[in-house]
């Protein structure tokens, strides 16, 4: 049995034709829709490098099983930048050195992005820390993460009042 899906992944509609109702959104992104920057980590919701925006949300996606979703709006890393500007979390990520290895920096921007539209990052490192645990980096580059989701923050407040003047 067949089971059809509809998803709008970065700004485009997909219909997805489900074989297996057990396939996660992680999967389906990476390998029937070929993007494969949001990576596969533990595959068990502990490492945070499958995460994605789902309606807004962050969400590891190797959890969500895809057929759950029908009609969900995706964001992944792969939809962050525009054709010539990084989105202000990736341009922060390099200028702040917020990876080293980088297999988990994708997850990490996704979170950081989430969690600045959402309202929680503020500036304090420390809440930051926090509201990021759910990512791991092996590489230990802490302080380069945190350090960029500052200057994200202070990025967009910036552009925000530049357009409400």
């Amino acid at each position: 049995m067949s089971l059809t899906i509809a998803l709008t992944v970065n700004g485009v509609q997909h219909e997805v034709a489900l074989e297996d109702p057990r396939v996660t959104l992680l999967d389906l992104l990476r390998e029937r829709l070929d993007l494969p920057g949001t990576k596969k980590g533990c595959d068990r919701g502990q490492c945070g490098a499958c995460t994605v925006l789902l309606d807004g949300r962050r969400v590891n996606s190797c959890l969500a099983l895809a057929v759950s979703h029908d009609g969900a709006e995706i964001v992944t890393i792969e939809g962050l930048a525009t054709e010539d500007e990084l989105h202000p979390v990736q341009a922060a990520f390099i200028a702040c050195d917020g990876f080293q290895c980088g297999f988990c920096t994708p997850g990490q921007i996704m979170s950081a992005v989430g969690l600045i539209q959402e309202g929680h990052a503020g500036d304090d490192p420390e809440r930051i820390r926090e509201l990021m645990s759910g990512n791991l980096c092996r590489c230990g580059a802490y302080a380069g993460i945190t350090e960029a989701v500052l200057e994200a923050t202070h990025t967009l407040e910036q552009s925000d009042r530049k357009q409400a003047a």
